[in-house]
């Protein structure tokens, strides 16, 4: 009908994994939503699927989609038209990750062109209807991870590891800690968020998720089986996380010990959340919550030298100015040689 009024609709997805059990959903109100999910799956899948089925369970009237990932919006309204024209391949020659959900996105896009249009909206920044459509796929997501079931650890070994020729014994320690996800682990550390433009979105930190996106995007390709290895302290490692799950790459997350959010700020905590939510795997190096300061400090040091053993190359985000970075850098230039990227701000 001729000037009638769009409905909005917010969608968002939700992943354990990439891939993993996830959950999709697309809600006008909490009394007219749709959801689902699948077993194994990616986030960029199911952010896809959420606008997908908005656009199918709503035929026939004006609609605004109201998304928080870039990529789906990007995709609609930039990248698209030139995938389209190159034979559904990117503009490295690429074939198109998703494209069995990307083509029929954009011919019903196609379809309903005078009737759709698209926002983005951040995501954990207080908007309501974007906080109900994260919960709804988070619980179809978590009713599939039920059902598959806790992932086995890995089995353990006798002997020491030392007596291994130094080519063996990271792939031992893997065999012996259930903790290692398994895989081509990339670690990312790096600067806080006081060195990063700060705690709010800004150009700075965005700039550098987007480097480290380009950067997995650039390793997933030499490695099939590359997962970013991460502890989410804020700054670099939550965006490596960040942009992982825009790179469609699984992440795993290492903390410190659980709870290490509790003292953040209300949004940090969110995020923080969220990104857990949506790891590959998750562990505690430690089970225990430190009592003082010298016993929080250990333990990070502690965390940092097991993620620099577990992993086959590393990035780390500095300005070469930090002096509290200078011992992390000679660790891992050491470790890793020139398998070690510094990425500048």
């Amino acid at each position: 009908m001729a000037g009638e009024q769009p409905l909005r609709i917010y969608t968002d997805g939700a992943c354990s994994g990439n891939p993993g059990p996830g959950g999709w959903a697309w809600a006008s109100s909490r009394e007219h939503f749709g959801s689902g999910g699948e077993a194994a799956t990616t986030n960029n899948k199911m952010e896809l699927t959420a606008v997908l089925r908005a656009i199918e369970d709503n035929p026939g009237r004006p609609l605004t989609l109201v998304m928080d990932s870039t990529y789906v919006k990007d995709g609609l309204q930039k990248w698209s038209v030139n995938w389209i024209r190159n034979g559904w391949r990117t503009k490295a020659g690429e074939p198109v990750k998703n494209r069995e959900i990307w083509e029929p996105l954009v011919a019903a896009r196609d379809a309903r062109r005078d009737e759709l249009t698209f926002e983005w909206v951040k995501g954990h920044s207080g908007d309501r209807m974007n906080d109900l459509v994260d919960e709804l796929a988070v619980v179809e997501r978590d009713r599939f991870r039920q059902a598959v079931g806790p992932t086995p650890g890995a089995p353990g070994g006798g002997g020491k590891i030392s007596d291994l020729p130094i080519e063996e014994q990271r792939a031992e320690k893997r065999r012996r800690d259930g903790r290692i996800p398994a895989g081509h682990l990339l670690l990312v550390l790096g600067l806080s968020p006081d060195a990063l433009g700060g705690w709010e979105a800004n150009p700075v930190a965005d700039d550098v998720r987007r480097r480290l996106q380009e950067w997995i995007d650039a390793q997933a390709q030499l490695h099939p089986d590359l997962v970013v290895l991460t502890g989410l302290r804020p700054g670099a490692e939550v965006l490596a996380a960040e942009a992982a799950i825009r790179a469609d790459v699984p992440y795993a997350v290492v903390l410190a010990f659980p709870g290490m959010e509790a003292k953040q700020a209300p949004a940090t905590q969110a995020r923080f959340r969220d990104l857990v939510g949506r790891a590959s795997s998750v562990a505690n190096f430690h089970k225990k919550v430190p009592t003082d300061r010298a016993g929080f400090a250990a333990n990070l040091k502690q965390r940092e030298r097991w993620l620099v053993d577990a992993a086959d190359q590393a990035v780390l985000v500095w300005d070469e100015q930090d002096a509290r970075l200078d011992a992390t850098f000679s660790t891992l230039e050491k470790a890793f040689g020139d398998d070690l990227l510094v990425i500048r701000p």
